[in-house]
């Protein structure tokens, strides 16, 4: 038994214009992923009989099933005839390499005289991808932060929310561990909870592993492609080798850190950017700036606002221009002008001793 794709075989007198029984596949929403095969002519239901016409659309993917298990499989769109004295034809399509290991037996059950039965059932699956599908952490999930230059290595807490997508890339896996006989369709619904739960605890080594590359939590959303590779690679065993199904995309509409966590890596990243004298002197003085400005609106007069400055300039021990020497550069006394050479760029005071 198997198929013969009218495409081909269609000027064989053998065929007739007229098919008993012409089973389809109406289109399959996003929701749907396994449907009985529909047919037009007869009240067989989903049964295939003898000569019948199929149709298998963009999308779709014809299973024939005998006693519960997959026996001949439809992966390429087109119009055949169903012969039953004809050798399984297993128009593979792209699940080539996927599905070939299934059916390496087939043949040989026909070569030794096996008969077909009676009850070959047609069952259609949805292969196309399946998209928009949400995600979310209800509870915060680590993320390692390493930045070596500036001696950080902390763990921090993120939530991350965002859509991804899969794809039917083993029919006769999905059928067989999965779906099963439906009685009318298999939804999306009934398996999305239990993906989506697998998917959230694959995420942490997923994100793990773009911490070890010294990806930051922020640069996150544009390493989406590494996501989803490396969620498949953690995910294989429980979805590719078990339900067939493999994730297409991974998108992150946002992603947070926690506020203290985040508080606490700015204060770091900071302080270890003040180890440069330069720009620690530059801190410095900005703040003695506004510090004056601050002391000419004293309300007391500006006077003793200068007074106070200058008694907390000596209380904390920190000159400005030794720092800039620190670091090459010093500080007009005159203007506050940042200078490198032994004048000063902007009002010619020269450079102290």
């Amino acid at each position: 038994m198997g198929f013969i794709s009218v495409g081909v075989e269609a000027v064989r007198s053998t065929l007739k214009d007229v098919w008993k029984d012409y089973i389809y596949c109406d289109a399959l929403d996003n929701n749907t992923l396994v449907t009985k095969g529909l047919n037009r002519n007869s009240s067989n239901g989903n049964i295939l009989s003898d000569q019948s016409k199929v149709i298998v659309s963009d999308g779709q993917c014809l299973l024939v099933v005998e006693n519960g298990k997959v026996i001949d499989l439809v992966g390429e769109p087109g119009e055949y005839i169903y012969d039953k004295n004809a050798e399984p034809s297993i128009f593979l399509g792209s699940f080539k390499d996927a599905v070939k290991s299934v059916f390496s037996e087939i043949g040989s059950r026909f070569s030794y005289g096996g008969q077909a039965g009676q009850d070959q059932r047609v069952y259609f699956i949805n292969i196309k991808e399946i998209t928009g599908l949400k995600y979310g952490t209800p509870n915060p999930i680590p993320f390692r932060v390493v930045e070596e230059k500036a001696g950080i290595d902390m763990d921090i807490s993120l939530k991350a929310f965002g859509t991804y997508s899969i794809r039917i890339v083993n029919p006769v896996l999905f059928y067989t561990n999965v779906s099963g006989n439906v009685e009318n369709d298999y939804n999306l619904d009934t398996l999305n909870e239990q993906l989506r739960a697998e998917l959230l605890t694959a995420l942490q080594p997923a994100l793990a592993k773009l911490s070890d590359q010294g990806i930051r939590y922020s640069q996150i959303p544009g390493h989406t492609e590494e996501l989803a590779q490396s969620l498949n690679e953690q995910l294989s065993s429980k979805w590719t080798d078990l339900r067939g199904i493999q994730i297409v995309s991974f998108g992150v509409n946002s992603i947070v850190a926690d506020e203290n966590d985040e508080a606490t890596l700015k204060s770091l990243q900071k302080a270890t950017a003040f180890r440069d004298p330069n720009l620690a002197a530059a801190n410095i003085a900005a703040a003695q700036a506004q510090a004056m400005q601050d002391a000419a609106k004293n309300p007391n007069g500006a006077m003793m606002g200068y007074v106070g400055l200058n008694a907390a300039q000596q209380a904390g021990g920190i000159d400005v221009n030794e720092l800039y020497k620190q670091g090459g550069q010093w500080l007009c006394p005159s203007c506050q002008t940042t200078n490198e050479g032994k004048f000063c760029s902007n009002c010619g005071t020269k450079k102290p001793e």
